[in-house]
């Protein structure tokens, strides 16, 4: 019997799959499918957020999904890397991957009190010498007004100094994650309706137009997609957001250029139906032509 979580997409040869998702919190995505939506998909690495545990047992949730797949060593079938925040049950993130990183980081620049549990990087050695940096981040979702939206600018400004210097230092980038920001009104369904709203901020939006200008970044998915309405990741759980499609593109692949060149078959992975979610995020999962 095929599972309702099955995302059908064989992956081609020569090809290294990138996936990122908020997965509010992996205890509950675990338990509503995420473990069978994982099996089928042919991930060598995929960055989580807002993990909501700590490294012990998000590695026991990782295994389980592996011995649900039928993996034939589960202990050793992802090489798990997680920087838990300090406060237990919030924010989290963490890399999964087939091979072991080389080298992993925990942070934003200087450490800031801002970055904790939000922040993790993984060195990989690729076929010719090289390394690739993989980021997952997760960005506060702030609000206006409040001392959580000042987190989240100082959040998007470290962000700003940062990434140019991550770029000198890798041989390619891919920061991926929820960055809680649609940086264009092809990002938001209801756009208009939340000009005000944290997420939508012109002040916020700006610093996207940096990463995406002076700081040399690509948006991946915005690449290969084109100028169209989304793909979206995000649908509220209220009302008939889901339903009507009423989304937010909040999740990302930021790429240096080289990097983007070298990528094909954007996939948001929307659940075929509003019972069978496991996060109020979807996956967004990237081929890359790696060496």
């Amino acid at each position: 019997m095929t599972s309702p979580h099955r995302i059908v997409d064989p992956k081609p040869a020569g090809i290294t799959r990138i996936g990122t998702v908020n997965v509010n919190g992996i205890r509950a995505a675990h338990r509503k499918g995420m473990g069978e939506w994982l099996a089928d998909r042919e991930l060598d690495i995929l960055t989580l957020q807002e993990v909501r545990a700590d490294g012990a047992t998000v590695t026991k949730i990782i295994r389980q999904m592996s011995e649900a797949a039928g993996e034939q060593d589960p202990e050793s079938a992802w090489y798990l890397h997680e920087h838990e925040a300090a406060d237990k049950g919030r924010a989290g993130v963490a890399i999964i991957s087939r091979k072991p990183p080389v080298a992993t980081r925990a942070g934003i620049g200087e450490g800031h009190p801002e970055d904790d549990g939000r922040w993790l990087e993984a060195d990989f050695e690729l076929g010719d010498g090289s390394i690739l940096t993989v980021v997952s981040v997760y960005v506060h979702s702030g609000e206006v007004g409040t001392v959580r939206q000042e987190h989240k600018m100082r959040f998007l400004q470290y962000m700003l100094e940062y990434l140019p210097q991550l770029a000198k230092r890798s041989d390619h980038v891919l920061v991926t994650g929820d960055l809680n920001v649609g940086h264009t009104e092809l990002d938001i369904k209801n756009w208009k309706g939340n000009r005000k709203n944290s997420g939508f901020l012109p002040e916020e939006r700006a610093y996207f137009d940096r990463y995406f200008g002076e700081a040399g970044y690509v948006d991946v998915a915005r690449s290969l997609a084109g100028e169209v309405e989304g793909p979206y990741t995000w649908w509220s759980y209220r009302g008939k957001a889901f339903d009507n499609d009423t989304g937010w593109r909040i999740d990302y692949h930021m790429a240096t250029p080289q990097l983007a060149e070298l990528a094909s078959n954007a996939k948001v992975d929307r659940a075929a139906d509003y019972s069978l979610r496991w996060s109020d995020h979807a996956p967004l999962v990237i081929d890359y032509h790696l060496p």
